[in-house]
């Protein structure tokens, strides 16, 4: 842990700067808050230790063994950068990969990852990340969870989604969203979000919204695309595994839901970003096509 940079066991409270609130505005924007959501004890600490967490599960009902195939000759949990990329973000004091597969791990120790091996028996990504967490021993602050299949994702996103957590101390959540596409509009693979005027989200959907009573597509409306990148208060995240499933994410099937059902908060950063996901086999000619448009080995 670097020595100057205190944890969230330290003393040191954060502060909003008066000159982006104003104090008054702070202070009222705190107790607007703290009435309308929940507000957890610790927060209002900075939160300066962060770990990103890759989590490579070998099973995948639409594309089983995925972090394993290989797109322009390297395995794709190498290739899209995943690993490559995410070490130029320079907000992550460690990274390492979570997985359940001594194949992807050894895979990844080949090109330098350091690998951490969870249960079997995590369902999703969170709960890979949490039980990479507790086997790393360290006391983090933020973990953040970068998904694998999303080929090329640029690490001041990473950066971007952690600071905005370090920024919001009224958040336990935050992540990123780019503008969609109106041909993604109705595919289920690509989650929408929609964020209030202070930037926290509202609600993630894989249907299309908002959606207006003409039931058309607004050409001057900006929809907005969920990346496949969040970030989470350690304290929360164990708080989050705890608490049971809620109507909305099982109708969804998002894991986000849950977290703004029992009224937490989630900051979302809007960032220009060409999302390229890797949801089924149909996609690696899409993203090696591209890697090659951009000259990418």
């Amino acid at each position: 842990m670097p020595t100057n940079a205190p944890s969230s066991s330290g003393d040191k409270t954060w502060i909003v700067p008066a000159a982006v609130l104003g104090v008054a505005a702070a202070v009222a924007a705190g107790a607007h808050a703290a009435a309308r959501y929940r507000v957890l004890p610790w927060l209002g600490k900075y939160r300066s230790w962060v770990v990103g967490i890759i989590p490579a599960r070998f099973a995948s009902s639409r594309f089983p063994g995925k972090p394993l195939v290989r797109i322009l000759g390297k395995p794709m949990i190498q290739v899209h950068r995943t690993w490559e990329r995410v070490k130029l973000a320079s907000a992550l004091d460690r990274i390492v990969v979570a997985t359940d597969d001594e194949k992807i791990a050894e895979c990844c120790r080949g090109f330098g990852a350091d690998v951490i091996m969870t249960s079997e028996e995590c369902k999703n990504g969170t709960e890979c990340c949490y039980e990479a967490l507790q086997k790393l021993g360290e006391n983090y602050d933020i973990v953040v969870n970068i998904q694998g299949d999303e080929p090329l994702i640029e690490p001041e996103i990473i950066d971007g989604v952690v600071k905005s957590l370090q920024g919001s101390p009224d958040a336990v959540f935050s992540t990123a969203v780019t503008s969609l596409k109106p041909e993604d509009g109705l595919d289920p693979n690509r989650v929408k979000c929609v964020i209030d005027s202070h930037g926290y989200a509202i609600y993630f959907s894989r249907g299309f919204i908002p959606f207006n009573k003409s039931g058309k597509v607004n050409p001057q409306y900006p929809y907005l695309l969920h990346l496949g990148i969040q970030s989470f208060d350690s304290n929360f995240l164990r708080i989050y595994l705890s608490l049971p499933p809620t109507p909305l994410q099982l109708e969804e099937d998002l894991e986000q839901l849950k977290v703004l059902e029992n009224g937490y908060r989630m900051k979302v950063i809007k960032v220009n970003h060409d999302a390229h996901g890797v949801d089924s086999p149909e996609d690696d000619d899409k993203i090696e096509a591209l890697m090659r448009e951009r000259n990418i080995s």
